[in-house]
Parts: structure tokens; sequence; C-alpha cells
């Protein structure tokens, strides 16, 4: 199928099959294309957390309104957002860069600057610009799970402290921001016989 074929066939999975699961090499490269996902700078100031545990997610779902995604997807994907990044956290990804490029660390220190000085705001207005970083993050899953022909569900209906405490989040220095379920859908999921509603290219486009 081609790309636009795949996002068409694409939708919020409510109800997975509980008996499939991702084989090994598709969730692999899934995590990669996550992984390489655009973010402010290549910051990357998240984590994706993988969860497989069925007890862990049976916990999971009770904070989650219950829903079954939570247990009948193959995995559950949880984008956590570093809760303290600071400057130490632009020193670490700057060596990074000097160590993957074979330069030399002082060539970076004006790009360290700015975005050290990105930083100086108030934390509820860093956390807010982290949290959109983790979101780039699922589209991007979204789309390579498309791909991959692996369904997929977005999901922010969920108690993001009781996720942290659940999973022990809070003492990594991390919050879930959101989730995604992956797996594949059931064949009593009656949404995918849906038509996709969305607006028509001449309501949404504007060309300026």
């Amino acid at each position: 199928m081609t790309l636009i074929e795949q996002l068409n066939k694409r939708y919020a999975t409510k109800k997975f099959d509980a008996s499939k699961k991702i084989p090994a090499d598709q969730l692999t490269l899934l995590l990669e294309a996550i992984r390489l996902s655009a973010s402010s700078y290549g910051l990357q100031a998240y984590k994706l957390v993988v969860v497989k545990d069925d007890a862990v997610r049976k916990l999971l779902r009770a904070v989650a309104w219950d829903q079954s995604q939570l247990t009948d997807a193959s995995e559950i994907l949880v984008f956590a957002v570093d809760t303290d990044f600071n400057e130490s956290g632009v020193d670490q990804y700057v060596e990074n860069i000097a160590k993957t490029r074979n330069i030399e660390k002082s060539s970076l220190s004006g790009y360290s600057d700015m975005m050290k000085g990105t930083l100086k705001r108030p934390q509820e207005e860093i956390q807010n610009w982290l949290t959109r970083q983790a979101y780039i993050a699922l589209g991007f899953g979204l789309v390579a799970a498309a791909g991959l022909e692996i369904d997929a569900c977005p999901m922010e209906g969920f108690d993001n402290n009781q996720f942290d405490a659940i999973l022990g989040l809070k003492e990594k220095g991390l919050h879930a921001a959101v989730i995604m379920a992956v797996g594949y859908r059931s064949d009593e999921d009656g949404y995918q016989h849906m038509a996709k509603v969305r607006r028509s290219a001449e309501d949404f486009f504007l060309t300026i």
C-alpha cells in the first residue's frame, strides 16, 4: 500500500485482539522509528517506556477508565517527559553530538548557549514545551505503525500521576504525558468499518 492508503486504513483502535502479538523484529522497527523522531534541537527530553508485563498493565487499566486497550494490546508505549530537564541535559546532548560527529565540543559552545537560553523560562513553560516534543514522537509512532500495518491507539484518558506511581517514573525524574497502545485490531471492533471523517482538502488547506 502507499503511505496515503496506509493512513486511510489506520484508526484509533478501540478493541485489540489479545491473542496477537507484534513480532519482535516489527516492534524493533516501530521503536526505532519513534527514536528517530524529530524533536526541538534534537534534545529528546523524554523517554519511551515499553510496558509488557501483564500484571502491571492490569494496574494501569484500573487508572485508565478501565479501557481494554491497556490489557489487550500487544504492548503499551508510555511517552514520559523529563520533569527536571536543565543545563546538564544540554551538556550531555552536546557531548553526544561531539562524539557522534567526531568534532570538538568547544565548536558547539554557541549552540549550547542558545539551547541553555531556551531553558531560562518558568518551569511550567518548559514542561509544556517538552510535552509537545513527546507528542511529535507520538505522531512519528502512529505513522510508522501504519506503515508496518500495526494497529495503534493514542490515548490521553488516564491518570498521569497514577501511571507515574505504578511505573516508578517519578523516582526517575519522568512524568507520563501520553500513551500509545499497539497491536492488531479485533474483528469485533466496529470502528474499523467506519468511513474516515476528515475535513475536505478545500476546507483544510490554506495557501497564502
